[in-house]
């Protein structure tokens, strides 16, 4: 289950919410929060994967978060499989058609679709070529991996031909990942999975609470841009960033993205016009007759589409589609809402134009 959350100050409560509802998310059913931002993340820095701490643990790569005003990025990390078999599928941002849209990372016995960005070290965009489980134990593939050979010796060598370098950190939008979701990647989300583990969540909150994560401070170049363990960010396994990450915030900075709606719901029904005061008594109820005739039309066609989409969630909860299926309806409905949002603009504007030349072909009358 998913629910879709716009940007506001509830944002800090929201992430807490998260952090509690994927510690305690059940195997069959992942839970996450899903914002949605104005302008695109940056691109992804370079950075050296720090050696692995012991054997099982498994790299989560970096990533950029949002924290309601600004990007961050969250480190590369090792992390402990919550299950023998399980494997990480990263988080990744994706064009939703009017925003960008965040889907939370989660743990399963297969890797689902991660937007085919490259997060390097065995992410390349589809699946996870870093290792494998095999009777128990996980197997290290070295060619892709910091690994000490003496100290763990389940390990493999096996090379990545015909990789694409490309840094970009988002799905879909001008400039962004062409791939889409096989039909293996769709079917990871229905499958058994969990959200990420408390040290994650952790590792998350630690990175959104140092200053210098952020976009806006580190321009795309984080100091740590990787840890060998969670929330660690000291010591001589910290890795910084060797190149930046391409960042280019919205004109005049700060502040955050404006809020874009993407359901009807959220939009708040417009007030009703002033009445008119032209001087001319029956021009003035001509005028507040037309203007509440619009009005009385878009507010139905308001409702009507809400409506509609209410349904459409509730069609899409019975039937448990895909993520990939929810995430194409969340686009469809945020074209509908901003669409309809802009076409009443329109139509105001255009109305008041049709009255103004009126009012103003008898300037001898008071307005």
């Amino acid at each position: 289950m998913r629910y879709l959350f716009s940007l506001g100050p509830l944002w800090i409560a929201l992430v807490a919410a998260f952090g509690i509802l994927v510690c305690s998310a059940p195997l069959f059913a992942q839970v996450g929060v899903v914002v949605s931002v104005g302008y695109a993340p940056p691109e992804l820095p370079v950075y050296e994967q720090p050696l692995c701490p012991s054997d099982g643990y498994i790299w989560t790569p970096g990533y950029w978060a949002w924290d309601g005003d600004d990007y961050y990025w969250v480190p590369g990390t090792w992390v402990l499989a919550p299950e023998v078999g399980f494997l990480w599928t990263p988080p990744w941002w994706g064009w939703g058609g009017s925003a960008f849209i965040f889907h939370p990372g989660f743990w399963g016995p297969v890797v689902g679709f991660y937007g085919g960005i490259n997060y390097g070290f065995g992410y390349f965009g589809h699946g996870y070529e870093g290792g494998r489980w095999d009777r128990g134990h996980f197997f290290y593939n070295r060619t892709v991996n910091n690994i000490n050979i003496t100290e763990i010796h389940n390990v493999y060598n096996t090379r990545i031909e015909n990789v694409t370098v490309n840094r970009v950190s988002y799905n879909g939008g001008q400039g962004g990942i062409g791939a889409r979701a096989t039909a293996q990647e769709e079917a990871a989300e229905r499958e058994r999975h969990v959200g990420p583990v408390a040290v994650q969540t952790q590792h998350m909150e630690a990175a959104r609470a140092n200053e210098q994560f952020h976009a806006s401070v580190n321009h795309g170049k984080p100091p740590i841009a990787a840890t060998a363990r969670p929330a660690e960010f000291n010591g001589r396994e910290i890795k910084p960033a060797t190149s930046e990450g391409r960042y280019r915030p919205p004109a005049g900075g700060g502040g955050g993205p404006e809020h874009v709606p993407t359901h009807a719901s959220e939009i708040q029904p417009h007030e009703k016009p002033p009445a008119p005061n032209t001087g001319d008594a029956k021009l003035d109820a001509k005028y507040q007759q037309q203007q509440q005739k619009l009005y009385a039309k878009q507010q139905q066609e308001h409702q009507t589409l809400q409506q509609q989409q209410e349904r459409e969630h509730q069609q899409m909860q019975k039937k448990q589609e895909s993520d990939a299926q929810k995430q194409q309806m969340e686009q469809h409905h945020a074209q509908q809402t901003q669409q309809m949002e802009q076409r009443h603009v329109q139509e105001q504007k255009d109305l008041n134009e049709h009255q103004q030349p009126q009012q103003h072909a008898n300037p001898s009358r008071p307005r």
